[in-house]
């Protein structure tokens, strides 16, 4: 009975041999050999040399795993790394994105993603060992570690990249399809700021000279005067505002692509391409803000030196323009906090990673501008390796700078409540939820109507269609 092929992508066993010695017979030349059988199906020897017979073996491993690699290949089986599969599909899916379909930002996330999360723990199995077990156990323990959201992301990248393996024939089916679906939160109603809340933010601003500095109250105003996304507000060229008809075309928007820096892109779908209306005092800031000089393809919102801001920075500013320092006691407890930090040699940034924070959080309470409550203290505490007496002194602190301020009213606020508020404003004034999603630039008008519109507000109307609907006056009641 004959022997059975090779697999296609793989080699056989290895022989080493001296090819060079000295002239004392030393063996000082080794070369290594074995035979590959390539994509095409045809078997080829393949050799390396090195001054060891171990060194030659290496070498020779080496060339032979450069042979394999999917890159150079195109191909894969299920002999292949799943790291040989993402690579391949972390290529085709950059394509997309030079060709514009697909968003930089979510290449960005999925590469973050597989190399923090997911290559460290599938990527050195062989595609045919990463079956549905294995990976459910790896997508659970990432949810529990990590938390749900980035589960569900390093998800959707091994569904991608198996996905890709089915194509081209290494396994026969994507493992991923019958991995226990993970179960999030439940996310909080919708909640738009009411008029009052409206007023109270735009005089805070304007009261702020570092937000005024930061231009906060113009783009604040443009954000609910339009609706759009943080992004696309920067993105917007004086080119594409028409002051005679009152409108603002929304072409794209600001995104930070690591490596590249900021970019302006076309907005992620079709439905982002869109023409608002503006109302009067929106215009009227805009018309304010022109002004002899202007060169319309500057940004409505240019950074100081010119050119795009960046979108985070333009959160931070916001967050902290909206979370100003509460009171002395917060301000005490935040400088406490820093030192007992500051003793354990620990950064920010290496708090936040500990907790799943944004590195943001915590610069927020270290400067007293979020209010921090018992537990919150007691697992930062834990952290920093405070012992007990010290710990009860301190929460004994937090008590006290927990008490409730004005300022507590707009710290919930981020720059998406803004685009919510406008959505409702446009529900209250009886616009359809098909117009709204126009409006916001969404495809789907479900997306608007479950996170955009703000809920358990109280509908008069509702007790006049039931009195209409079931008024009987001759009903004669017992």
């Amino acid at each position: 009975m004959p022997r059975p092929p090779l697999p296609i992508g793989t080699w056989g066993s290895i022989r080493t041999r001296v090819v060079k010695t000295n002239e004392k017979g030393k063996a000082v030349r080794h070369q290594s050999r074995a035979k590959f059988r390539d994509f095409d199906g045809r078997t080829r020897p393949v050799s390396a040399e090195g001054k060891t017979a171990t060194a030659a073996e290496n070498n020779l491993r080496k060339k032979l795993q450069e042979r394999a690699k999917t890159s150079r290949t195109g191909e894969l089986t299920a002999m292949h790394r799943v790291r040989q599969a993402y690579d391949l599909w972390e290529k085709k899916f950059a394509d997309k994105v030079a060709a514009g379909e697909r968003s930089p930002g979510s290449l960005q996330a999925y590469r973050s993603v597989a190399a923090k999360h997911v290559l460290p723990r599938v990527g050195e199995l062989r595609i045919g060992e990463a079956n549905t077990p294995r990976i459910d156990n790896v997508i659970s323990e990432i949810k529990t570690t990590v938390g749900a959201p980035t589960a569900k992301t390093c998800r959707s990248v091994i569904s991608g990249l198996m996905g890709l393996a089915v194509r081209y024939g290494a396994i026969s089916a994507n493992p991923v399809r019958d991995v226990e679906s993970i179960e999030n939160k439940a996310k909080k109603s919708p909640r738009a700021l009411t008029a009052e809340e409206v007023q109270l933010v735009r005089k805070q601003l304007a009261a702020d000279e570092r937000a005024a500095h930061a231009d906060l109250p113009d783009l604040v105003t443009f954000m609910l005067g339009t609706g759009v996304r943080i992004g696309e507000a920067l993105a917007v060229l004086w080119s594409q505002v028409n002051f005679d008809t009152g409108e603002v075309e929304i072409t794209d928007t600001i995104v930070r692509i690591t490596g590249e820096g900021l970019i302006r892109k076309i907005t992620k779908s079709d439905a982002g391409q869109r023409v608002l209306p503006l109302p009067n005092w929106a215009l009227a800031m805009l018309r304010a803000r022109f002004a002899a000089g202007i060169r319309l393809d500057e940004p409505i919102f240019a950074a100081t030196l010119g050119g795009f801001r960046d979108p985070s920075n333009v959160r931070r500013s916001l967050r902290e323009a909206l979370t100003p320092v509460g009171s002395a006691a917060r301000r005490d407890l935040g400088l406490t906090l820093r030192s007992l930090r500051r003793q354990t040699r620990l950064t920010r940034k290496e708090v936040a990673e500990k907790l799943n924070w944004p590195q943001n959080r915590l610069a927020l309470i270290e400067t007293g501008r979020i209010k921090v409550d018992r537990a919150l203290a007691t697992e930062l505490l834990r952290i920093y390796g405070v012992h007990q007496d010290v710990s009860e002194a301190l929460l004994n602190e937090v008590d006290e700078a927990a008490r409730p301020v004005p300022a507590d009213t707009l710290a919930w606020i981020r720059s998406h409540a803004f685009r919510k508020t406008t959505a409702t404003a446009l529900d209250g004034q009886g616009q359809t939820a098909r117009q709204i999603a126009d409006h916001l630039g969404h495809s789907r008008v479900s997306m608007t109507q479950d996170n955009y519109l703000g809920r358990k507000s109280t509908n008069p109307a509702a007790a006049e269609a039931l009195q209409r609907a079931f008024d009987d006056p001759d009903l004669e009641l017992p």
